[in-house]
């Protein structure tokens, strides 16, 4: 059986699940290489996959002959440009949410995509959760009527150190976050956002705001068709991972989420305990594992990405709305006329 030779590109937090994924749990793919700007990291990780080829950067991992694919797991900052230096070189690609950090930089990397006629894939996991896929079907099939109302969620249970907002080498909350609630609100509503009013808080963080950054927002949604909506987002929510959604339509409505980790209740003489995620990785575990799966296999036979270029540029036009709507104090026009079609 033919199977696709894959670069990891950063082997951090995130970039050590996929790889870990693509070395043990996806038989279509060969993990042939990592690469980090960190080679003791890269060493160490390569190490426990039990790989020989690891580099301290892209452009000595894009030398390899057997190399069909690449998996783009860095800070923020750089994956616009790593998306263009791996399809230039011929490579396909799935890039880890966001895009970019700005609309320039992701119009650039789609059109490197489209002159090199590479495909790129971008990492929006909760499209692959089976919660979110079963309420999809289902909407789709109209069982709820209309679409009227988004409502979602998305709390982070612990914040991160101060340093890593010192670095501005991620995006703020609206980029790093909300953007997943953004792409389920237009995938899941079946339209496009077209304007925003964002209201956030530092309150009980107010350093953050020498960053750029946000403890927490609230973000409404309106919708080309009519539809409203609202995305709340929350970076330290202390008791565990939490993301649900609802979409209220004109027959009925639909519900994904839920605290529980397993669907289990432990009773005690002190009630009822459940037991709640605690880590993106926990929560999503089987979205992760399915995107890449997925990506792999179309690589492999020739078939389009189920997550585009486009899908990560149009999200991140709602991010960027709402960055400016917190900057500006007002609701903001998503800019829907500079994203066009892509793939």
């Amino acid at each position: 059986m033919r199977k696709l030779g894959v670069g990891v590109l950063g082997v951090g937090e995130m970039g050590k699940r996929h790889a870990e994924n693509l070395r043990r749990l996806v038989p279509e793919a060969r993990l042939v290489a990592i690469a980090d700007a960190s080679a003791e990291r890269a060493r160490v990780v390569a190490e426990e996959l039990e790989i020989e080829n690891c580099y301290s950067g892209l452009d000595a991992m894009l030398e390899r002959k057997d190399l069909d694919a690449v998996l783009i797991a860095t800070p923020d900052k750089f994956h616009a440009k790593a998306v263009e230096t791996a399809v230039r070189a011929g490579k396909d690609v799935l890039c880890e949410k966001p895009l970019a950090l700005n609309l320039n930089d992701a119009r650039a990397a789609l059109d490197a995509v489209a002159k090199a006629g590479r495909r790129l894939q971008v990492g929006f996991m909760r499209r692959y959760d089976a919660a979110y896929a079963a309420a999809m079907k289902r909407i789709e099939a109209g069982e709820i009527g209309v679409p009227v109302i988004f409502k979602s969620l998305g709390r982070d249970k612990e914040w991160a150190p101060l340093a890593a907002y010192e670095s501005r080498i991620n995006g703020m909350l609206f980029y790093t976050n909300t953007i997943h609630d953004f792409d389920l609100a237009r995938w899941m509503m079946q339209d496009e956002v077209s304007a925003v009013h964002a209201y956030t808080t530092t309150t009980i963080r107010p350093e953050l705001a020498t960053h750029g950054d946000l403890v927490a927002s609230v973000v409404n949604l309106s919708y080309r068709r009519g539809a409203i909506g609202n995305v709340e987002s929350y970076a330290q929510a202390v008791y565990g991972y939490d993301v649900r959604t609802e979409i209220i339509g004109s027959k009925g409505s639909i519900f994904v989420g839920s605290l529980q980790q397993a669907p289990a209740v432990f009773l005690s003489a002190r009630g009822g305990e459940r037991s709640l995620a605690d880590h993106f990785l926990a929560r999503f575990a089987d979205a992760y594992l399915a995107e890449v799966r997925d990506f792999v296999h179309n690589m492999l036979h020739d078939l389009a990405p189920r997550v585009t270029g486009d899908d990560g540029l149009k999200a991140l036009a709602i991010a960027v709305a709402a960055e400016k709507s917190y900057l500006q104090a007002k609701p903001i026009e998503v800019a829907l006329a500079d994203v066009r079609a892509a793939s």
